[in-house]
């Protein structure tokens, strides 16, 4: 795990620094085209002014007061920083602006255009040409009345690069990329740590639940994909636990019933042999019995096993099922009477498995066969989108706090072992089919005495 968050981390950083670097050489480019045009538009302009000057000023043989009188007039219509010298460099004339900067010391962008005659022409360059000079535009006379008056126009600067034109200071650049690249990097570990450790953390709770703590959950707080995993495993470790937990008790309960009534065959085969007659007749009996006592638990223990695994999974067909002949063919079968007045009930149907609703109405009827007197009465009712079977007995009834447990598999209430048999499973088999449908089952206390268990299935669509 501690390799992935480093991947994580070392990517993100690693493509933030190229992102950063990459935009600096991007930024670097632009400043040198813009340099470029502006050292350009500079040299168009004092070559333009040289011309413009030499043709106005009077003959290098001219008087030097005439020369110098006409300079300074266009001098201060320009309002540049410029001087004039003759041939062997003596000083003819300045404008203002151009001797405030040289008692500043200040003419280190100096240039100088010698004219035709042989006079010079020193200009203080501009950090930059007047706004649309460099199109042939007319405009910048702010920019010329700020240098004619001797005032400094500042330029926009960008950290590490200096005034728009100049060469940008590397080491101050490099500093400001290793910033970047620190922040970003300090910034994004927490971030990626804390992903990480999620994930290890789900990854601990895997490995304990796999040790055998299958109570063991993980934290599923949050919104996000790691969340969502969180809490997928939580739920798949909840059926997994369901699941063995429910194996390991139909197996213990199993193994407990099995003993009964293997203890009895080997009795009764132990005192076959010397029995005779009518002796040897009962024995017969109650091996039979015990026989069939093993089929049926090992059957409906099979048929549970099956049904949890299903539910599990998902699977078993289901189609449309005729409730009313599947309840009349059981009814017939173990003598109950079929209550169905309603004509509509004829026209409905269950969408299951039929093999497996017939089980469940069989079991019901059976169950109150044996517990529940003589007197066995199957009712049909139809009750909104819902059909309810009530199998109605006569017999003791089942104490109030029972109506519950007696759905637990291997559960049978206090003396009816002894008296009418059952292994303890049917009861719980129709609980679980009816939910395996999307259904209910309950028991009630008869009006006159007796029980009712109720088994509600939604109709088909």
């Amino acid at each position: 795990m501690k390799a992935l968050y480093w991947r994580i981390y070392l990517t993100l950083v690693l493509v933030l620094a190229a992102f950063a670097f990459g935009s600096a050489w991007l930024f670097q480019r632009q400043i040198e085209q813009e340099r470029g045009h502006v050292e350009s538009a500079v040299s168009d302009r004092t070559q333009a002014i040289a011309q413009l000057i030499q043709r106005v000023l009077p003959p290098a043989t001219a008087a030097r007061a005439e020369q110098a009188q006409v300079f300074e007039d266009w001098a201060q219509r320009l309002r540049m920083a410029i001087a004039l010298d003759d041939a062997k460099g003596r000083r003819i004339a300045t404008s203002e602006a151009f001797e405030r900067r040289e008692e500043t010391g200040d003419t280190a962008r100096m240039v100088q255009i010698v004219l035709d005659d042989g006079r010079r022409i020193s200009f203080v360059r501009p950090q930059r040409p007047p706004p649309g000079f460099a199109q042939g535009g007319q405009e910048g006379g702010a920019a010329r009345l700020a240098e004619g008056r001797g005032l400094r126009r500042e330029e926009p600067h960008w950290p590490g690069f200096g005034p728009l034109g100049h060469r940008p200071n590397g080491q101050v650049l490099v500093i400001l990329l290793l910033l970047l690249f620190v922040g970003v990097a300090a910034g994004a570990f927490p971030v990626v740590r804390r992903l990480t450790r999620r994930l290890e953390a789900l990854k601990a709770g895997v490995e304990q639940f796999g040790a055998g703590k299958l109570s063991h959950r993980v934290h599923d707080e949050g919104r996000d994909e790691v969340a969502a995993l969180a809490s997928s495993f939580n739920q798949a470790a909840a059926r997994i636990e369901a699941l063995l937990h429910s194996h390991q008790s139909l197996l213990a309960n199993a193994s407990h019933e099995l003993r009964s009534p293997l203890a009895r065959l080997k009795m009764a085969f132990a005192m076959l042999d010397e029995a005779s007659g009518a002796q040897r007749e009962r024995l017969q009996r109650e091996i039979h019995t015990n026989i069939a006592e093993l089929d049926a638990l090992v059957e409906e223990v099979l048929l549970a096993s099956r049904l949890e695994a299903d539910a599990q999974q998902g699977s078993g067909g289901k189609e449309p099922v005729h409730i009313l002949a599947v309840a009349a063919e059981e009814a017939a079968r173990s003598g109950a009477e079929l209550d169905a007045e309603d004509d509509a009930i004829s026209t409905l149907r269950i969408s299951g498995e039929e093999r497996l609703l017939r089980r469940a109405l069989r079991n019901l009827l059976e169950n109150a066969r044996r517990y529940g007197g003589g007197e066995v009465l199957l009712r049909l009712r139809q009750q909104g989108q819902r059909l309810e079977l009530r199998v109605c007995d006569r017999g003791p009834g089942v104490p109030e706090a029972m109506r519950e447990r007696i759905f637990e598999a291997f559960f049978r209430l206090p003396g009816h072992a002894e008296q009418a048999g059952g292994v303890g499973l049917g009861l719980s088999l129709v609980k679980q089919i009816a939910q395996r449908h999307q259904g209910t089952v309950r028991c009630e206390a008869r009006e006159g005495g007796g029980s009712e268990f109720v088994l509600s299935l939604p109709l088909a669509g």
